[in-house]
């Protein structure tokens, strides 16, 4: 077993005028170092694309991860979905990222721009077999695969854009691979990656997609362990315990409360260094403990990494934001989002009195919900997330 995972992400941007995108992304997990990837472009826009897409990434991502041959998968999408009228077939084009072991990779594609591959920041050619099925070319490709291997799946309204006004015959996949190429040397994670493709694509069209835009990313990375202490434990007898337990796991060690800082640093036998320097009025400052990677404020701060985290996964509207701040939820963001793939949680039961007033903004009622739904978003953008109550 290698210490490699899989990092992937996507972002879809809608044909201007039309509540549904007619572009899925389906992903099955098989264990945790392999995975099914399909990305679908039903033909057309609006709900009749949506349904293709949506059928075809559903039947191909479930059947192979059943192991079922490529040949059923594409005569069982056949002879389910509807035939157009128009233009007299029944599917939509679709490219399946099949990954084994985080080291072996199928990929097949029928009819949507070519995936672009990127290692050691270089665009690189990868041999392609042609398949025949019921009159269509099918690409097929084994690709051996290792750290910091990066693959961009796409759906044609990627390179569609800016055509007739920025560019003239659209976004090349040249051009588009050469960004890519750039943003990938800067050491971004999958969805992050994703999303700043779609964004370019999306103002190339003028924030008018004439068609809908999706891109899939799939990163190659090591493991990177990360712990994150929030609030003390419900009984002072298993201060020690819990301590002990945060700290001896490998990878950066995140505490979070004023309270729970203090008692950290006394088991640390460390001083604590507050500051009063706001980096935003609405994000209380970060201490500074020798032996903590990084010690914030704990129910506000981590109320706001979940609104980030949600955010994240889906629109990915306040990226710049986090990405770009050095106030503690955005720190957190970057640790956890970015960074870290197997994330662990010691989490005190002991109830703050102060955070039982019902005028405050903040239902501090909460924290458990908190950490729930963060640890569910986290689980969602791939990670591992192991929760440890105290």
């Amino acid at each position: 077993m290698n210490d490699l995972c899989i990092d992937t992400g996507w972002k879809s941007i809608n044909h201007y005028g039309e509540e549904l995108c007619g572009d899925h992304v389906d992903i099955v997990d098989q264990g945790e170092n392999s995975a099914v990837i399909v990305l679908a472009d039903g033909l057309g826009s609006g709900v009749k694309a949506s349904i293709l897409s949506t059928l075809t990434s559903k039947i191909i991502s479930t059947m192979m991860a059943q192991g079922l041959s490529l040949d059923e998968c594409v005569n069982t999408i056949a002879a389910t979905l509807p035939i157009c009228s128009v233009r007299g077939v029944a599917y939509s084009t679709f490219t399946i990222m099949h990954v084994i072991d985080s080291e072996h990779l199928h990929l097949i594609q029928y009819d949507n721009p070519l995936v672009i591959m990127i290692r050691d920041g270089e665009i690189i050619d990868y041999p392609t077999k042609k398949l025949h099925f019921d009159n269509k070319v099918i690409y097929s490709s084994e690709i051996k695969m290792k750290e910091g291997d990066i693959f961009i799946a796409m759906s044609d309204g990627c390179p569609h854009a800016g055509m007739g006004k920025e560019y003239n015959f659209g976004w090349q996949r040249e051009d588009i691979a050469a960004y890519m190429q750039c943003l990938a040397l800067v050491g971004h994670n999958a969805k992050t990656l994703a999303t700043m493709l779609v964004d370019e694509c999306n103002t190339l069209y003028g924030r008018k997609p004439g068609d809908d835009a999706t891109a899939c990313v799939l990163k190659i990375r090591k493991r990177v362990p990360m712990n994150l202490l929030f609030g003390p434990p419900s009984n002072r007898d298993d201060v020690d315990r819990m301590m002990s337990l945060f700290f001896a796991k490998k990878g950066k060690h995140i505490v979070c409360g004023g309270t729970t800082t203090n008692i950290a640093a006394g088991y640390l036998k460390k001083p604590v260094r507050t500051s009063l320097h706001y980096s935003r009025s609405d994000i209380p400052p970060i201490a500074k403990v020798e032996g903590i990677d990084l010690a914030t404020e704990g129910v506000i701060t981590m109320n706001r990494v979940l609104e980030y985290a949600k955010d994240h996964i889906n629109e990915d509207l306040y990226r710049q934001e986090w990405a770009n701040s050095q106030d503690g939820a955005s720190q957190i963001c970057r640790l956890l989002f970015e960074e870290a793939t197997d994330i662990s949680f010691y989490v005190g039961k002991a109830v703050n009195p102060a955070h039982q007033n019902p005028d405050l903004p903040i239902n501090f009622n909460i924290k458990m919900n908190i950490v729930e739904n963060l640890s569910e978003c986290l689980r969602k953008m791939g990670k591992r997330v192991k929760l440890s109550y105290f």
